[in-house]
Order: C-alpha cells, then structure tokens, then sequence
C-alpha cells in the first residue's frame, strides 16, 4: 500500500508521500477554484507512485464557494477528477477516515479537519500526560490540547474554535497589518496605519530577517516579490509614505511593534487554552511556518519553563513540517487504512 496526504488550503496546497517526499505550494484557491484539479494532479502526478489519497482541507471557507458546505463538495469533486483510479479517504473531526459519499452525506465534519489530523498524530509524540501543539501557519494559529496522547479541545469547528482560543485567525505570511494595530511608533509620536491591503506580517519577518528573502515569490499585497527593497515600499505604504520618507530605523522600530503585537494575541490564545488544563502541561510541539514566534514566546512565558518544548521541524524534517498536516494525514492513513 502506498499514499500520498493532501491537505488543501485556500491559500496553499501540501502533499506527503508516505515514503517522506514531501511538497508545498501557493496556490489561490479563492481566484482559481477551476484550476484545483489540474494543480493536484501535477503535484501528485510529480510525488512517487500511489494508490491511495488521504486528504483533509480548509480551503472549504473560500470566499469564492457560497458556503462550507458547497466548498467541501466542488474540493472533492476536483479530488475525484485528478484521482486517476486512486481510492480517497478524507479524514473528519471525528477523528476517523471516510469514503467521499460520507464526506459529501457529513460536509461539516470534513471541513477545516487538518487540524484535528496534525493533533491527532503528534499526541503519538506526547502519549502521556498534558500537552500542548501549538501551528502557526501562513494565515492562522492553531493551539490545540493533548491529553494522554489525545487531542481534547473544546471546539470542532472553525466557528466554535474561534470562541474557545483553540483557533487565532493570524499567521506569519497573510495577515494583513492593519488588523493587528490602529496606529504604530514612528519617530517620538504614533502615527495611524491605512486600513487597506498594503502590507502582510511576512513584510515584517522578511524586513527583521524572520524569513528568506525570496525573488521568484510573487504571493505579496502589490504582487511584487519578497526582497527587501519591495519589503519596504509594502511596509511604507501602511502609513501613507514612499520608501525615502521613513528611515530603516523608524521602519524596524515598526516592525518590531508589530511582531510583538502578533505574539500578545497568540500568547493570549495560549494562555486561554492552558488555564482550562487540569495540572502541569508537560510537553509543548511547535510547527508551522511561523514556528519562530512561538519559539520567542514560549522562550519568555513563565508557565511553561518545566515543559519540555519541541519543534517538529527537528522531529521529521523541515520539509515535511512544512507539509505538516499532509504528512501527518499520510501517516495515519497507512496505519488505519
């Protein structure tokens, strides 16, 4: 038996093949919901032979379905298209594999479940005790608890997670800066930010050195690519500027601002979860591509210094922690299956 984990998003997609290759790629989802067939089956046509796809998704809550419920059947339905005979399981939230006439009987178990699949496999990590995963991804943070080698969280739904902490909608590439603060320091006064899609948190990482540059990505608020030197007209923009009217240290002391913005939010979503645990929280996995946050977080926060604190990039590999909850779907499935 061979399988490839496909986990996909509304903004990027990821495969696992169960012999470790792994893969991760942008992809709009919400401009081009056409085209999710054809980039699954290059993706897939481009991994090791398979004869099984494990898959689970979020790209369901694209705003170009009306609703979840229609999301989940045209992501299944472009599944089938580019199967090629392969037989398809989509795991749900209650933590098992289905065929895909379940998947469509049951769509709101099906959604946003690659949450649910990561936790799931990396409570086989920490069977015992309390435990805490912690993802920050490219658009979102998810703080799940583990009990036992289980996950326990008091939401299942995107909706229900929002409420309970469980789910912060903030990550380290597409989060927009005007929603995480009002005004920012420049020079001795604040000075307000524009409420408009000028600038995303990975302008920040890539202007303090968090994350590469990168000349061929295009995946920015002007489409330009992720250099500096577009870094910093994104960035200047926030607050009405062009790049020779903010110096690199009023832009850095911005930056800096913002960032510590971003980890009070998701330490506030972390304490939340934490206080709900019964005793000590013995473990703590981080993974994601904003696992650089929670490692400054979790570095400082005096609750958690008795934990013992893992990357999963250290773990696997960087790549397949890329490719987390893909590679972890793979792995369930070929146990389960």
């Amino acid at each position: 038996m061979s399988i490839i984990g496909l986990d996909i998003g509304g903004a990027n997609l990821k495969a696992s093949h169960i012999d470790g290759e792994c893969h991760s790629e942008p992809f709009a989802l919400w401009q081009h919901p056409e085209q999710l067939s054809q980039r699954l089956r290059g993706i897939v046509g481009n991994m090791p032979t398979a004869d099984k796809l494990a898959v689970t998704m979020t790209g369901e809550l694209a705003d170009c379905y009306p609703s979840k419920t229609e999301g989940v059947c045209s992501i299944l339905e472009s599944v089938e298209e580019m199967a090629g005979g392969r037989s398809i399981h989509v795991w749900n939230t209650a933590g098992e594999f289905v065929d895909v006439d379940i998947a469509r009987e049951f769509p709101l178990l099906v959604a946003a479940a690659n949450w649910h699949a990561l936790a799931t496999w990396v409570g086989k990590l920490v069977p015992g005790g309390n435990a805490l995963l912690v993802d920050i991804g490219t658009t979102t943070t998810d703080v799940i608890p583990l009990e036992d080698g289980y996950p326990v969280p008091l939401g299942r739904t995107d909706l229900e997670r929002l409420q309970t902490g469980e789910l912060e909608y903030t990550g380290s590439r597409r989060t927009i800066l005007c929603s995480l603060a009002h005004t920012v320091p420049l020079g001795r006064n604040r000075c307000l930010v524009c409420s408009e899609l000028f600038a995303t948190t990975q302008d920040i990482y890539i202007w303090l050195g968090d994350i590469a540059e990168d000349e061929q990505s295009t995946a920015t608020a002007d489409g330009r690519p992720t250099t500096k030197a577009y870094t910093r007209d994104r960035l200047c923009r926030l607050i009405c500027a062009d790049r020779n009217e903010v110096s690199d240290e009023d832009l850095t002391n911005i930056c800096l601002f913002l960032k510590d913005v971003q980890k009070q939010r998701i330490c506030g979503s972390i304490d939340r979860v934490r206080n709900r645990m019964v005793g000590d929280c013995d473990n703590v996995i981080l993974s994601g591509s904003g696992s650089f946050l929670a490692e400054e977080i979790f570095a400082k926060h005096s609750k958690f210094k008795a934990a013992t604190i893992q990357g999963l990039a250290s773990i696997i590999s960087p790549e397949a922690a890329e490719a987390a909850c893909a590679f972890a779907i793979a792995r369930l499935a070929e146990e389960r299956l």
